[in-house]
């Protein structure tokens, strides 16, 4: 018996993840509906994913509606294949070389990825995104020959935190759980996806970031990484790899569900919820102009929309010229100077 291949090793990881995921948030409110499992396959090409949707329906008597936890969230997961384009593969080979390039052959590529986003109802309580993902290039088989030979492989993720109201145990407590579960596999490389995700996560027209941060990264595989040192300890094997990805896929409810659990129930005033709408409109910008993800789905042929927007709230909010987190004094005003100047949330002065 043949042992399993990393792509259906990653596979059944992210499967067994996200039902860890959603379970976790439907035990924390067990009155609340279900998430909707929405399974698809991809037509026309290869590929299956689930969607794991939460969303209050609305009601249909004018009355507010049953008051959740969660106003709106989606665990999804998607493994396609097909044929990449000569255009793609040569944007790919900046930082893969090994991939064959003749600027006239489509290749098979192999991709799939869990993603999260979670909207709370609660002004008070910060809105979570997570992405794990794993990226096969082959050479093309001869016909009748099935898969060729995998010539270039990545890993990619990240966790970051978008909260309305600034709590600094939050923010300590969720960089510190991802900050240790990097440092199972080498101690730099917290800082270097830490600075990362703020770089990434950055709106530009409004020169902020779009949250507190976390952890952003990309292109981890055997060969040489554009911000890794080579004298660094760090994964370097797919075996290696594939361990840091659990790791830091399996901080996510550690690093959120306290967090939630502590903001979820707070008392909220109407203007607390007009601030959290306002932030959630930046959250939209920062999704729909410049998120690679996004944009990519988007361009994609038969791309499966609904899944691509889930990550957009269900309610957001833009005031022309909104006197709101001018006052640096105000609570809105210090979540301001924070996404204008990123914190060392996990270093030494903030424990």
């Amino acid at each position: 018996m043949e042992a399993p291949t990393m792509r259906q090793r990653f596979e059944e990881y992210i499967f067994g993840l996200q039902e860890e995921i959603i379970t976790s948030f439907e035990t924390l409110d067990p009155n609340a509906p279900k998430f909707k499992r929405d399974s698809w396959q991809r037509a026309h090409q290869g590929g299956k994913g689930v969607s794991g949707v939460f969303f209050v329906p609305p009601s249909t008597d004018g009355s507010p509606g049953q008051q959740t936890i969660l106003e709106k969230a989606g665990v999804n997961i998607s493994v396609v294949h097909g044929m990449l384009p000569p255009a793609a593969i040569k944007e790919m080979r900046a930082d893969h070389s090994s991939i064959p390039y003749d600027g006239k052959t489509s290749l098979p590529f192999f991709a799939a990825g869990i993603s999260l986003v979670v909207h709370p109802r609660n002004p008070h309580a910060p809105t979570v995104h997570a992405n794990y993902r794993y990226f096969e290039i082959s050479e093309k088989a001869a016909e009748g020959e099935g898969t060729g030979k995998v010539v270039a492989w990545w890993f990619g993720g990240g966790s970051d935190l978008t909260p309305s109201y600034l709590y600094d145990e939050d923010a300590r407590h969720f960089h510190t759980t991802l900050q240790k579960a990097c440092n199972q596999h080498g101690s730099e490389l917290y800082p270097v996806f830490k600075k990362w995700c703020d770089e990434y996560f950055y709106i530009v027209h409004r020169q902020e970031t779009r949250g507190v941060g976390g952890l952003f990264f990309d292109d981890l595989s055997t060969e040489k990484h554009a911000r890794l040192s080579e004298d660094i300890k760090r994964p370097r094997s797919s075996e290696e790899i594939f361990d840091f990805i659990k790791a830091v896929g399996n901080s996510f409810v550690p690093s959120y569900l306290p967090i939630l659990e502590r903001r979820m129930s707070m008392p909220s005033t109407d203007q607390q919820r007009r601030w959290q709408l306002i932030r959630r409109g930046r959250y939209v910008e920062f999704n729909l102009v410049y998120d690679r993800g996004t944009k990519f789905g988007l361009k994609t042929p038969s791309a499966r929309i609904e899944s691509i927007l889930m990550s957009l709230p269900e309610t957001a909010r833009w005031e022309y010229m909104t006197d709101m987190g001018s006052d640096l004094e105000s609570e809105e005003g210090r979540l301001i100077a924070v996404l204008k100047q990123p914190v060392d949330w996990a270093g030494s002065e903030n424990l």
